[in-house]
Parts: structure tokens; C-alpha cells; sequence
């Protein structure tokens, strides 16, 4: 599992780009706010969370389609299929998911801060913000993995997939977002919504692999 780990990161960063497309994506949907709201930089500052995280969710969206079609080019994803039970596929999607996560949406995380500035916003909720999107996005990862193994034998399911997965994680983003304005505006309290946030993370870590590895195998009959 730690060689399908590596592999995969190694795929993810060579594979159209990788982390640089989804961090400048991301820089593409931060850059654009101002010229639609205007140079006012307490509105700004308010949005900040949210235009964040809408960011890192369309930015992660992008490479889902790619999730198992290499493997599916190369043979390997019938190996994996044909390999074991049930549980090791959805083990080996769940190592896919986190392989994923590593290579294209944690770059996200770690420039959130730097397009946080970009928003006015304060120290506290650019932490906020940052530790909500290192906790909330593998779900984003684990969802688009149920959506991907439905998709695989599509010519074209990159659109397909988005329109599967964006349904399912607006709950992980309004939890998200709530947290990380519970973070600076009082009454509105950061730990409830961040935990479930965290809940719904650890309940699509198993949902997600499960139900990929049941696509993936209706998909190879």
C-alpha cells in the first residue's frame, strides 16, 4: 500500500501539471473576487472564508476525472480489481484517495494562507480557514472517488464527475465555511460545525472508498 502511495503522488505531480494547475486555479478564483465585489476590504475580509473555500472545491474538482484512468490505460486497474476481496479495493481506493489528496489538493492547503492576505483577512481567520480546509477537503477527495470509479469508462466523464460530486460536498463546505467565521465573529461558535465538518470527513473516509470499489467492480463486469 505505501508503494501504491508513492506511486500515485508521483503520477498526481506529473500528471498535467499536478499541484501547479489546482494552486493557480485557485489563484484564478481569489484573484477575480475584487474586480466583481469592488476594492471595499471589510467586505472583502468578510467573504474571505467562503471565496477560499469555493475556490479549493472547484480547484479540487479538477483532477478527479484522472483518478483511476491511468490505471485504466495501463491494465493495472484490472489487476487491482481481479487482485483481491472487496475490502482490499476499497483499501487500495482508500490509499488512491489519500495518494490524491497529497498531490493536488494539499498544495491548496498550504497557499491558503498566502491568498487569505489577498483577501484582507485577519491572522485568525486565515488559521481558521487553513485548518478547515486541511480537515475538510480529503472528504472532497473520498466523494470524487465514488464519482471517478463511476465515471472510468466514460470517454469523457471529467464533467460527469463534477456534476456527481458537487452535490454531495456543499454540506462539507457550508460546515466549513461556518467554522471559519465562527472563528472571528462572535456569538457564532468555531468548534460545533468544525466537528462535524471533521465527522462527515471520517464518514466519507469509509462510504467513499467502499462504494468506488463497488463501481469499479459493476463497471469491469
Amino acid at each position: 500500500m505505501l508503494a501504491l502511495y508513492v506511486r500515485d503522488v508521483r503520477l498526481g505531480i506529473r500528471a498535467g501539471g499536478g499541484a501547479l494547475v489546482g494552486i493557480l486555479f485557485f489563484l484564478a478564483v481569489v484573484a477575480v473576487i475584487p474586480f466583481g465585489v469592488g476594492p471595499d476590504l471589510n467586505l472583502l475580509a468578510r467573504i474571505g472564508p467562503a471565496i477560499l473555500w469555493i475556490g479549493a472545491l472547484l480547484a479540487s474538482l479538477l483532477g478527479l476525472d484522472r483518478l483511476f484512468q491511468a490505471d485504466r490505460d495501463d491494465g493495472s486497474l484490472d489487476l487491482l480489481i481481479m487482485a483481491g476481496e472487496r475490502r482490499m479495493l476499497a483499501l487500495s481506493v482508500f490509499v488512491k484517495c489519500l495518494a490524491h489528496w497529497t498531490a493536488s489538493v494539499l498544495p491548496l492547503v498550504v497557499a491558503a494562507p498566502l491568498l487569505g492576505l489577498f483577501m484582507n483577512m485577519e491572522p485568525l481567520g486565515i488559521g481558521a480557514a487553513t485548518l478547515t480546509l486541511l480537515f475538510g477537503t480529503p472528504a472532497i477527495a473520498f466523494i470524487g472517488a465514488a464519482g471517478a470509479a463511476v465515471a472510468v469508462s466514460l470517454p469523457r466523464g471529467g464533467l460527469l464527475v463534477s456534476v456527481l460530486v458537487l452535490p454531495l460536498v456543499i454540506p462539507v463546505l457550508i460546515f466549513g465555511v461556518s467554522a471559519s467565521y465562527g472563528a472571528v465573529t462572535e456569538p457564532d461558535p468555531f468548534l460545533p460545525p468544525f466537528l462535524l465538518m471533521t465527522a462527515m470527513t471520517l464518514f466519507f473516509a469509509v462510504l467513499g472508498p467502499v462504494a468506488a470499489a463497488a463501481a469499479l467492480r459493476w463497471s469491469a463486469d
